[in-house]
């Protein structure tokens, strides 16, 4: 069982602290012939594939190296240009290697600004008064579950498919918010979180939680 991470939002939409518990690592290195089948673009100071998909290379994943050479940026450690390189036929067969994009702190900014329309878009559109908004939203790698408190806070927690108790998890991680978090003297409403007590408990909730389930928290 696999918890990959826990995000809060405020009322406001703003996202106010986030955690990545177990998010996998995917690495993907195998040779190349010319042409490529998949384009390549730089985005962000890395290059990514932006179109095209093959043996596990998919759209957003992230160039890491060159025939062993760590990329940096668009250039290789002797200061070539990786984009140059694979547009010359002469240097195929080419070995590339591919990782999952790790997503910075401003991305994950923008994907909870997000969020917080669609849950509001989800409850207008219930054919029941009173809806409650986004609960669990369901794909075919992972679920994203969202519990919204009173005051409008958004706790959400994504696990694997198969995670029991997610649910139960989320109130488990308002409640830590609520003696770790909103009784901080120092601490400020709609203000990201930044206390070491919060984070210590969660990230034992979250240890206790995948070892022995919910129902032994």
């Amino acid at each position: 069982m696999v918890i990959y991470g826990v995000y809060i939002v405020s009322k406001s939409g703003g996202l106010i602290f986030n955690h990545d518990h177990n998010v996998p690592k995917i690495e993907v290195e195998k040779p190349f012939n010319y042409p490529l089948t998949m384009k390549l673009a730089y985005e962000n100071k890395k290059i990514v594939v932006s179109f095209g998909q093959k043996d596990g290379v998919n759209v957003g994943h992230v160039l890491t190296a060159v025939n062993g050479l760590p990329v940096s940026g668009r250039e290789l450690d002797d200061g070539r240009d990786v984009l140059e390189i694979l547009e010359k036929p002469e240097n195929f067969p080419i070995t590339l290697k591919f990782s999952r994009a790790k997503m910075t702190t401003n991305e994950k900014i923008f994907l909870a600004s997000m969020f917080y329309p669609l849950f509001a878009i989800a409850s207008q559109l219930s054919p029941e008064p009173r809806c409650s908004g986004i609960e669990i939203l369901e794909a075919d790698t992972f679920r994203l579950y969202c519990y919204q408190t009173l005051t409008g806070v958004k706790f959400m927690v994504i696990a694997e498919p198969s995670q029991p108790g997610m649910e139960m998890l989320t109130k488990k991680v308002y409640e830590l918010y609520a003696d770790y978090a909103l009784k901080n003297p120092f601490y400020s409403l709609e203000m990201p979180i930044r206390c070491e007590l919060f984070d210590t408990n969660l990230q034992s909730l979250l240890e206790m939680m995948e070892k022995s389930g919910i129902s032994n928290v």
